[in-house]
């Protein structure tokens, strides 16, 4: 489809869209166009996306294998909007998520619709948890993030996003995230020590909300270990454990879910943005079959229907996770990634401090924030779209779709390491950074 676009229209957002908006002031370009990992701009500019729609376009931009067959449902006429009515759509996606993501792995777990976003299915998730306990205490964890509405926002670490709410947010109870108080202290140990003393004056928990990787808290990294006394704490007090995997799963880490390889058994689990496969809105709540006790309409939406996320979702399943050679080309990807991360970190000790993540969920550590910001800046004018992330956005985030080739990805890695150089020169100018650290990077900074 042709727009009448020209770069020199962008004042038109300036003029008439709320000040809210974020990434654009980052990435100050027209785009019109996207394939795979490329972005093109209204001028033919290309772009490597390094983004991915926060985590949104794991299999790429417009990837055929998932856009044929929604082109195809729009063609035929097929329902569009449905509420949660019984669809052929749906029919579809929850028989091959059954069959192709759950049985193999040998979960059982119901499904719920609770509405388009990665928040509204965190909603879900609370709600449930607090009414399968009779509690209302949660515990979440310093780093996380989970969502901008009032429930999921209570959960969500960076102050900065809460004061947005207008209002004291109150029945959650924050804990130290693995390795939040430094390597010499489990804080496991804290933890328990807390949730267990008699007289601790913490209220009785009805769930743990957890990301085993902290996407916007820095690509912090939970230990197998760390979750597993988690589980084992939560069934010790009678709490449910949730985990969400809205940005580290659907491949992210390496499998269809981040916590497969850890010997745990979450209650819930949340997954949204890859989910439809191709960038439409689209989340998904699982919980154990015998925690199916909200009343029917007691939680719901108007959008808990997309028939397009269902396609899309049920396409981007069929072609990439019945076998494992999706998950294998992920594997050796991330390989790459973190052989060529570890080798800029050790010829740039003065800038990098180290590596974190894991899978294709990594970044670099930088000693200074302004490094972050600045190497970022540099890499949209060198053609490489790309944020950071962390309590000070200290953390040059790698978040590029999993598709990614290999010479895609030794590009970037080889300009973030010519970055690097430039910058310990003097070659980046206060310019590549200004227009990318004008406001705190990451929307969901903490």
């Amino acid at each position: 489809m042709q727009f009448d676009s020209k770069v020199s229209d962008l004042d038109v957002f300036e003029r008439h869209e709320s000040s809210v908006r974020s990434y654009c002031r980052s990435f100050p370009a027209l785009f019109t166009q996207a394939s795979g990992t490329v972005i093109t701009d209204a001028d033919g500019r290309e772009f490597i996306d390094f983004l991915s729609g926060a985590g949104t376009l794991n299999y790429g931009h417009n990837h055929p294998a998932v856009i044929e067959p929604v082109q195809r449902y729009l063609q035929s006429g097929g329902i569009l909007h449905s509420l949660d009515m019984h669809t052929a759509a749906k029919m579809d996606f929850i028989k091959v998520f059954q069959d192709i993501i759950l049985e193999p792995r040998g979960m059982n777990y119901k499904m719920m619709f609770p509405g388009p976003t990665g928040t509204n299915a965190i909603e879900a998730a609370l709600k449930l948890a607090r009414k399968v306990t009779g509690r209302r205490n949660i515990v979440a964890f310093s780093g996380g993030f989970h969502g901008m509405t009032l429930g999921a926002l209570a959960t969500t670490a960076s102050a900065q996003k809460r004061a947005g709410a207008g209002i004291e947010m109150g029945g959650v109870t924050r804990m130290p995230y693995d390795g939040a108080l430094g390597s010499q202290i489990d804080t496991m140990d804290v933890i328990e020590r807390q949730l267990c003393a008699k007289g601790s004056g913490i209220d009785p928990v009805a769930a743990f909300l957890v990301e085993t990787v902290q996407g916007e808290g820095g690509l912090n990294v939970a230990r197998p270990v760390w979750l597993r006394r988690l589980a084992a704490l939560a069934k010790r007090l009678g709490a449910l454990l949730i985990i969400d995997d809205i940005q580290a799963g659907i491949g992210r880490t390496g499998t269809f879910f981040s916590f497969e390889d850890m010997q745990v058994d979450p209650d819930i689990v949340v997954l949204s943005k890859s989910l439809s496969g191709f960038g439409a809105p689209l989340s998904l709540m699982l919980h154990r079959p015998e925690h199916d006790v909200f009343a029917p309409g007691e939680h719901n939406g108007t959008f808990r229907g997309n028939n397009l996320g269902f396609v899309g979702a049920a396409a981007s399943i069929r072609s990439f996770w019945q076998d494992d050679s999706f998950q294998n080309r992920i594997a050796v990807r991330a390989q790459q990634l973190r052989e060529g991360l570890t080798r800029i970190a050790a010829d740039h000790p003065h800038a990098i401090k180290r590596t974190k993540g894991r899978g294709m969920f990594m970044g670099l550590d930088c000693r200074n924030p302004e490094t972050a910001g600045n190497l970022a800046g540099w890499l949209f004018d060198k053609g490489v779209i790309i944020e950071t992330c962390g309590p000070e956005d200290e953390v040059l985030k790698m978040l590029s779709p999993l598709m990614v080739t290999e010479a895609e990805l030794a590009k970037v890695l080889g300009l973030i390491s010519e970055g690097l150089i430039a910058l310990n020169t003097h070659q980046i100018s206060p310019d590549h950074a200004a227009i990318f650290n004008q406001i705190p990077r990451s929307a969901e900074v903490v």
